[in-house]
């Protein structure tokens, strides 16, 4: 059930250029699940900021929320500190249907600011005993963050746009010499790079999460709606019935 809760930042760092990684409280009837992510309310600005899950621990009782800094609110976002109190509604928006899947090995796909809710998805397929191959794109070296956190989980691949880490180009461009038979992909990033790899990947099973701008959060505004693949007049909210969708279920553009 979603709750607005008042919430005590536990840590505040930047973690890469203009990414800040941020650990909160988890309240006690609160369960946050892979692809779900939070909307959190700050001082002078209207709209509350939409913020992906991208870590859980369950014995510490926390949750931890990445954001890079876009515009007016992610860049006042940057400027909380440790102690200080986070207006934020939770959980938000579907997840990853992984209880209901059949996985032996998934490839996660990630780009930019759509990496971090591949990470606690990552940890719950391991923990399954899947086999975790991921591949994650940014525009350069000074972007990267949780390489190493990846790399635990299993075999990990880096692009970088400009070639100043890790491959030069793009996650399509890895994921077409990987060579390796998988079960299902999980993506998540721009919408340019949803479609690259929805059509790379059209022959394979899969999921993706959309990044965009919302209103309320939690489907009453109209604001984040996108169209079905089967009947293009119908459409789905992506705040409410996303931001996780099956691949090819909506049209990208």
């Amino acid at each position: 059930m979603i709750s607005k809760q008042m919430l005590n930042i536990e840590s505040h760092i930047k973690i890469a250029e203009d990414t800040f990684e941020v650990v909160l409280p988890l309240p006690d009837e609160i369960e946050l699940k892979p692809g779900q992510f939070v909307h959190i309310a700050l001082k002078g600005h209207m709209l509350r900021r939409p913020v992906s899950v991208a870590d859980v621990d369950k014995e510490a009782n926390t949750f931890t929320i990445i954001f890079k800094i876009f515009g007016e609110g992610t860049l006042a976002l940057s400027k909380y500190r440790a102690g200080e109190s986070l207006d934020v509604i939770l959980p938000c928006g579907s997840f990853y249907p992984i209880e209901n899947i059949n996985v032996n090995h998934a490839l996660i796909v990630g780009g930019g600011i759509g990496v971090p809710p591949l990470y606690y998805l990552g940890k719950q397929l391991k923990e399954k005993g899947v086999k975790v191959t991921s591949v994650l794109g940014f525009q350069s070296g000074s972007q990267v963050f949780y390489e190493d956190k990846f790399r635990a989980l299993g075999d990990t691949f880096v692009a970088t746009n400009d070639g100043s880490y890790g491959h030069k180009g793009f996650v399509t461009d890895i994921i077409k010499d990987l060579n390796k038979p998988i079960d299902y992909y999980f993506s998540c990033g721009p919408t340019p790079m949803l479609q690259a790899v929805t059509k790379q990947l059209e022959k394979e099973k899969g999921y993706i999460s959309l990044e965009e701008r919302m209103g309320c959060g939690v489907g009453t505004c109209y604001a984040c709606v996108i169209p079905l693949r089967e009947n293009p007049k119908q459409s789905k909210k992506i705040c409410k019935d996303g931001p996780v969708f099956y691949a090819n279920e909506v049209i990208l553009s």
